[in-house]
């Protein structure tokens, strides 16, 4: 049996964020790798070089940037044993009124992008016979709130490719793995409050309070760290036979209660949360 290291690519890693702690973790575990992000923020990952640690510029969003991350790597080491497909941007704002333009961003980085990075790494995992895909799903994927639903449809997309996935690759011993985060605390919530600092909302003004209480949700006191989600995460994917899906943080069984119940328990839930039981005049 090979002792060579497992390596690791890991899209979306700023500082802060949960794949800046898959890099961590990973590395914790004596895996080689190679932590990515767009051109811009590679400032990010200054800290994170180390032996086990290798910098990448990766945009999800670029067929060449995809192509050229991929191919230096495989060009270094011949392999890509774990695919961590984690690049991805909030998306908060009533479904009538975000710009379509904003939508699309979103679907183009959280949903097609995870998909342009397996279109690539595939051909290399099937020449091998062996490895594993790691895509970042989320709770509002499967239990959708207001005024995110642009968010909770992008992730609702990776749980459908996801499954689909998972059986169109097993002929070639590759694991398709989904993870559902629940409130995990990072960067992520408050970058998505500040794109929304100084939006000025027409038909929806009057809530505008609620969408940016939606835009920091996850990130409450009591929400996961993100160190302690991602070793989490690591410690399942690389077992023998990782499972599935992997559903973990706060949060998680409430939405799991939601996703299974009938509409009008969701929709109550959801209302009132969301000071949405109310008629405007």
């Amino acid at each position: 049996m090979s002792s060579d290291p497992k390596v690791v690519l890991v899209t979306g890693c700023a500082k802060g964020g949960i794949g800046y702690e898959y890099c961590k973790a990973f590395a914790e575990q004596n895996c080689l790798v190679f932590a990515s992000n767009i051109p811009q923020r590679m400032c990010d990952l200054i800290e994170l070089q180390s032996d086990k640690i290798k910098t990448l510029e990766l945009d999800v969003t670029s067929d060449g940037s995809v192509s050229n991350a991929i191919n230096h790597v495989i060009s270094r080491y011949g392999k890509i044993d774990i695919l961590i497909n984690n690049a991805g941007i909030g998306s908060t704002g009533p479904l009538a009124e975000l710009p379509l333009h904003m939508i699309r961003n979103a679907f183009e980085i959280n949903a097609l992008g995870q998909l342009r990075m397996v279109q690539q790494v595939v051909p290399h995992m099937v020449a091998r016979r062996g490895g594993s895909i790691v895509n970042m799903g989320s709770v509002v994927g499967k239990a959708p709130t207001p005024w995110a639903g642009s968010y909770c449809a992008s992730k609702a997309y990776v749980h459908a490719i996801s499954h689909s996935l998972r059986l169109e690759l097993r002929p070639f011993n590759i694991n398709v793995v989904l993870v559902h985060p629940g409130a995990i605390r990072s960067t992520f919530g408050s970058n998505a409050v500040e794109r929304l600092r100084d939006y000025d909302w027409k038909i929806y003004r009057d809530f505008k309070d609620s969408i940016v209480e939606r835009a920091r949700a996850s990130q409450s006191g009591k929400s996961t760290d993100a160190a302690v989600f991602a070793r989490h995460v690591v410690s399942e994917v690389l077992r023998p036979n990782p499972p599935k899906t992997i559903t973990y943080g706060h949060m998680t069984g409430l939405f799991n209660f939601l996703s299974c119940s009938p509409l009008w328990v969701r929709d109550l839930f959801f209302s009132r949360r969301f000071k949405l039981n109310r008629k405007v005049v």
